[in-house]
């Protein structure tokens, strides 16, 4: 006769703490969303994402420790979704040369005589829209990473956490990714020039 009792509250208990962690992971939707929009190539991609990263989230809430950084593991969810979402959708690497120095944009605009140098007048020629199209151009890998640190504001350590490698990779991958970027908003720029 004393089991049901005790049943009856480790179900309560139980119950109690999936309420908490719900109401938790959904408090973290605004930045969990803001990484996926930035990770995905459209708005439509964002969402469908970040539903599958709570949907599988609150499927598995019980592998969640309480008292660890709840942020990072369901940026984990949403990194490994977007993973499998991209080897699903088998890109291909986009294979770049990366040997273009860090004034790459001010190097092509001399070379078309623009003479422009001021970079604000360079960065008022770039819509968001410009922005988002030249994060999706910067392949898969490089692209978590910038979006981690750069727009998720994660430190390298965390963002190694995130996504399983070394940090050494995350600098490496950051360092890549951000000259990748470069240059397509370079182009971005040039287009917008001409």
């Amino acid at each position: 006769m004393d089991a049901e009792p005790e049943e009856a509250q480790r179900l309560a208990t139980e119950a109690r703490d999936r309420v908490r962690f719900e109401e938790d992971a959904l408090a973290l939707s605004d930045q969990v969303y803001r990484v996926a929009r930035h990770l995905a190539n459209s708005r439509e991609d964002a969402d469908e994402l970040m539903q599958e990263t709570y949907a599988r989230a609150f499927r598995s809430w019980r592998s969640f420790q309480p008292g660890t950084n709840m942020r990072a593991w369901l940026l984990r969810i949403l990194t490994n979704l977007n993973i499998d979402r991209g080897r699903r959708q088998q890109r291909a690497p986009q294979m770049q040369p990366l040997e273009a120095n860090d004034y790459f944009l001010y190097d092509r605009l001399a070379e078309n005589g623009d003479g422009i140098t001021d970079e604000d007048r360079v960065v008022e020629r770039l819509s968001q829209d410009d922005i988002v199209t030249a994060l999706s151009a910067v392949p898969h890998d490089f692209r978590d990473v910038v979006v981690l640190v750069d727009l998720g504001d994660f430190s390298y350590s965390d963002a190694a956490q995130i996504l399983d490698i070394p940090v050494g990779t995350v600098m490496s991958r950051l360092h890549r990714g951000r000259r990748i970027l470069k240059r397509e908003l370079a182009e971005s720029a040039l287009e917008e020039a001409t």
